[in-house]
C-alpha cells in the first residue's frame, strides 16, 4: 500500500453519500495523484473502490466511467464502473466508483499486448473521446518542480516546445483509434481469469502506435522490460514500432512524461530528488550507459 499524500476523509464521505454509500469504514488503498480508497461490503468478497480525483479532472472522471461502461459491452477484460450515476463532485473533488478486482498480480508484458490487441480494433464509440494530447500537464509539472535548476528547467520547456512542433507534423502511421493512453503493466493487473485494463483517464483517440512506444521505452529506461519480452510483444501485436519513422518523436514524449512526472513529486518528496534529476541528466545525454535503469517512485 502506498500512502503518499494527506487523506481527503471529508471528500470520501461527501461522495459516498450522494452517491448512497456509507463511507465510514473506508480503508486508504493509495493516496497519491489520485487518491483511492476501498470500502468492504458485506456478504460479498469485493469491495468497493473510490477514486477521488484531483480538483479540475471532472471531464477525465465522466471519461473514465464512459470508458469502462464501453468496453464491458465490448467483451473486453476491464475494470468495472460500480451501477450508480457517476461521477459525484464533493469537495471540488470528481469521485468514481468501482468494482473490487479478485485477488491479482502485477500483469506482464505479454498481457498488455493482449488486450491492446482486444482494444485498438474496436470501433469508435458514440461519445466524445476528443483526440490524444501527449503533452497534458507536463507544462505544469515543470512549474511544479521548483527546485530544478534553471537551465534544467529552461531545457525541459525547449524540450517540450520541440516535442509539441514535432506532434503537429508527425508522420502518418498505423489507423487512428481508440487508445489506452497510459498502456503498461502497471495497469494490467492479472487475476485468475485473465489480465484486466485499468485507469481510462487518458483514453483518447489517437495513434495506437502511442499505446505501444511505452513498452519498446522501457526496454531502454527503465531497464524492466528484456529485448527478449519486448520481441515477443512485436510479435504478438505484429508491429515494432521502433521501426517506424515517428518512433523517436513519441518515445521523447514519453520520456518527458516520465521525468516530469518524477520532477513533480519530487518538489514535495525531495528521497525522489535524486531519481528526478538523474532522468532529467539521462534526457540532456549527461548518462551515456542504457538502460538507463530508471527506479519507480511513488
Amino acid at each position: 500500500m502506498t500512502i503518499s499524500a494527506s487523506p481527503s476523509r471529508a471528500a470520501l464521505l461527501k461522495a459516498c453519500s450522494a452517491a448512497g454509500f456509507d463511507g465510514t469504514a473506508a480503508e486508504p488503498v493509495r493516496l497519491a495523484e489520485n487518491e483511492i480508497w476501498r470500502i468492504p461490503r458485506r456478504g460479498s468478497g469485493r469491495g468497493l473502490i473510490v477514486r477521488i480525483a484531483r480538483p479540475g479532472q471532472w471531464p477525465a472522471s465522466v471519461r473514465e466511467v464512459r470508458v469502462a461502461r464501453w468496453l464491458e459491452d465490448n467483451d473486453v477484460p476491464a475494470v468495472r464502473a460500480w451501477p450508480v450515476e457517476q461521477p459525484v463532485m464533493a469537495e471540488g473533488h470528481p469521485t468514481t466508483f468501482w468494482v473490487e478486482l479478485p485477488p491479482h498480480e502485477p500483469g506482464t508484458v505479454r498481457d498488455v499486448v493482449q488486450l491492446l490487441r482486444q482494444l485498438h480494433p474496436l470501433p469508435i464509440p458514440d461519445f466524445h473521446l476528443g483526440p490524444l494530447d501527449p503533452f497534458v500537464r507536463i507544462e505544469e509539472r515543470i512549474d511544479a518542480a521548483e527546485y530544478l535548476t534553471a537551465d534544467d528547467s529552461d531545457w525541459l520547456r525547449q524540450r517540450l516546445k520541440e516535442l509539441k512542433e514535432g506532434w503537429a507534423r508527425r508522420p502518418q502511421g498505423l489507423p487512428e483509434c481508440v487508445v489506452h493512453g497510459d498502456a503498461w503493466v502497471g495497469n494490467v493487473p492479472r487475476t485468475a481469469e485473465g489480465p484486466v485494463l485499468m485507469d481510462f483517464e487518458r483514453a483518447s483517440i489517437g495513434p495506437p502506435e502511442w499505446d505501444l512506444v511505452s513498452t519498446a521505452l522501457k526496454v531502454t529506461t527503465t531497464g524492466a522490460v528484456s529485448s527478449e519480452e519486448y520481441a515477443e510483444f512485436c510479435e504478438l501485436y505484429g508491429t515494432d514500432v521502433t521501426r517506424w519513422k515517428g518512433y523517436d518523436l513519441l518515445a521523447g514524449a514519453r520520456a518527458l512524461r516520465m521525468t516530469t512526472y518524477a520532477a513533480q513529486h519530487a518538489a514535495t518528496r525531495p528521497e525522489w530528488r535524486s531519481e528526478a534529476q538523474f532522468r532529467v541528466d539521462c534526457l540532456r545525454d549527461r548518462v551515456h550507459t542504457r538502460p538507463w535503469n530508471w527506479k519507480g517512485i511513488m
